[in-house]
């Protein structure tokens, strides 16, 4: 089992930054797949970012060129850098860990975080 506390979130203008942080507890992440999800209200969680065990990354086109995702296996915590944010970034946004199947599908994670909230105003 794995606990996953997100941090980070927010209100803050367009055009500006946040850091989202992923704590993880009761086992090390060094072996895990990382994820960060989004819902927004009104809609469906959302895919956002990727980290695999080894590094590699993949974004949604929606935050591609703005959005990085990384990791420090030493602190057992992933990361989700913002920038250029836009009000359509405005959502709860979750972190999640190993998924059992297609990477950007909801349900293929078995643990997330409670959440943590970024607006982003006009």
């Amino acid at each position: 089992q794995v606990q996953l506390v997100e941090s980070g979130g927010g209100l803050v203008q367009a055009g500006g930054s946040l850091r989202l942080s992923c704590a993880a507890s009761g086992r090390t992440i060094s072996s895990s797949n990382m994820a960060w999800f989004r819902q927004a209200p009104g809609k469906e969680r959302e895919f956002v970012a990727t980290i695999t065990w080894s590094g590699g990354t993949y974004y949604a086109d929606s935050v591609k060129g703005r959005f990085t995702i990384s990791r420090v296996n030493a602190k057992n915590t992933a990361y989700l850098q913002m920038n250029s944010l836009r009000p359509e970034d405005t959502a709860v946004y979750y972190c999640a860990a190993d998924p059992s199947g297609t990477f950007y599908y909801t349900p293929s994670y078995n643990y997330w975080g409670q959440g943590t909230q970024v607006t982003v105003s006009s």
